[in-house]
């Protein structure tokens, strides 16, 4: 097996993963506290809002297959997939100010049509055309696929390290700036901001390989005759790839999981009774994972490959949030911290290698049908995070409705203390259990090598 060709620089895999500072200023600003936002500052009802999001998700999946498709035929001097990462976030930065900046002098079906097209058009739109971009450059700046999953894990270790960041100062942020929608207005204002700027960073840090050194060593067809199909055929070679499917599930998985810890604003608010514990849960689950990213690339080069590391690692997590469920019964916080971090340490392997995956899953589909669809495939990402995401943040809110709970009161009845219980602490465990049981069928490593074998190829 001949030794891969290096593609990148230290500098650029770095300057490429800052780009998920510019992600997650956005979905851990919105996913850890939009929806306390519209209960408790501008008094919506938390049942109309997870249906309006709900709602909302109708548009992602169309148009996370209709951004991905464009980008595979997207074709100008900063090539396939940076013009619409670098474009689409300024269009983000606008929609995620917009969300915080609901007129309070407007009547109240005005402010929830106010919110739903804000949250739809960042989510459907700008969000989606730089999220598949940022994804697809994975597969479009290296051939190497140890560089892909460095960049994986640098990629998570911003995003994790951004979203600790925000969850642990944003409390704290708002307060300093007065509290009430103006404060919630400024933060959101500074991180659409530092996005802007991380974004671009990212955006010039690194090229694109032309079509020729993408399609070189690979099964030799015509550049011109790969790109030959449509947003229909595109959605055909996606479902045939079974193991896109399954990713693409243990991606919504693993988004919803997300955003049911993220509703732990609610759960230290009212159960642990102090929401500054939030920040403290967000470094006892992003330290760790974090250092799980820093020794991904190095245990799937030791443990060859990404199937049995992401299996094992997923099976502790799966146990290390059974952990958080008997620790938060027995009130324990630092037991309840512990199994937090064993959890998001096992979990870890999985989000470091994820882009390198997809773009072993897309090299399956060139394997199969001899057409590359990079950035078609990277719709897993963008559908994956908004999807689950929404979807977790919908379930809180149609959950916190149905338990009775009343935005900005001090004390919650026991139905909603109950569902609290359930929202943070059992739905977390499942959704990994089923992220696991996926993972036992993810084996694409193996599938492109037998493939390779019938072909007559060698990597």
């Amino acid at each position: 097996m001949k030794e891969e060709k290096t593609y990148l620089k230290w500098y650029n895999k770095v300057g490429y993963g800052s780009g998920d500072i510019a992600g997650n200023v956005v979905y851990a600003l919105l996913s850890a506290f939009v929806m306390i936002f519209l209960t408790d500052t501008v008094g919506m009802n938390a049942g109309i809002v997870g249906t309006l999001i709900a709602v909302s998700k109708l548009f992602d999946g169309v148009s996370d297959i209709f951004f991905g498709s464009l980008i595979d035929k997207t074709h100008t001097k900063m090539g396939k997939a940076r013009p619409w990462m670098f474009y689409g976030f300024f269009g983000c930065a606008v929609c995620l100010v917009a969300i915080f900046c609901i007129p309070a002098d407007i009547s109240a079906t005005a402010q929830y049509a106010w919110f739903f097209i804000a949250y739809t058009l960042l989510n459907a739109g700008f969000y989606t055309a730089n999220n598949i971009a940022y994804s697809a450059l994975t597969a479009l700046v290296t051939k190497n696929n140890h560089e892909r999953v460095e960049m994986g894990s640098i990629r998570f270790m911003f995003a994790f390290g951004t979203s600790m960041l925000i969850q642990t100062i944003t409390v704290g942020m708002v307060a300093y700036f007065g509290g009430g929608a103006a404060a919630w207005r400024t933060v959101a204002i500074i991180y659409a901001i530092v996005g802007i700027i991380s974004n671009s960073l990212s955006v010039f840090s690194v090229r694109e390989l032309s079509p020729e050194e993408l399609a070189e060593d690979e099964v030799k067809k015509e550049v011109t005759e790969e790109e030959k199909y449509n947003l229909i055929d595109a959605f055909k070679l996606l479902i045939k790839n079974k193991y896109y499917l399954m990713i693409c599930a243990s991606y919504i998985l693993m988004q919803i999981y997300s955003a049911t810890l993220n509703m732990g604003i609610y759960f230290m608010t009212y159960v642990l009774k102090n929401a500054n514990l939030l920040g403290v849960f967000s470094w006892a689950i992003n330290i760790p994972m974090i250092i799980g990213l820093l020794f991904t690339p190095t245990l799937v080069a030791k443990w060859g490959g990404m199937y049995k590391l992401n299996l094992t690692g997923y099976t502790i997590g799966t146990l290390g949030r059974l952990g958080v469920v008997i620790a938060g019964y027995l009130g324990s916080v630092p037991l309840m911290l512990a199994c937090t971090a064993i959890a998001a340490f096992g979990m870890s392997p999985l989000q470091g290698d994820m882009n390198a995956l997809i773009a072993t899953c897309s090299e399956y589909t060139y394997l199969t049908s001899g057409k590359r669809v990079d950035g078609t495939m990277y719709s897993c990402t963008s559908l994956g995070t908004k999807l689950g995401g929404g979807i977790g943040t919908a379930l809180a809110g149609w959950l916190l409705a149905f338990s009775g709970y009343v935005g900005g009161a001090a004390v919650q009845s026991a139905s909603c203390i109950n569902m609290l219980h359930i929202m943070y602490l059992w739905m977390p465990m499942c959704f990994n259990l089923l992220v696991t049981l996926i993972l036992t069928r993810l084996n694409v490593e193996k599938a492109n090598e037998d493939l390779r074998k019938q072909l007559g190829h060698t990597s």
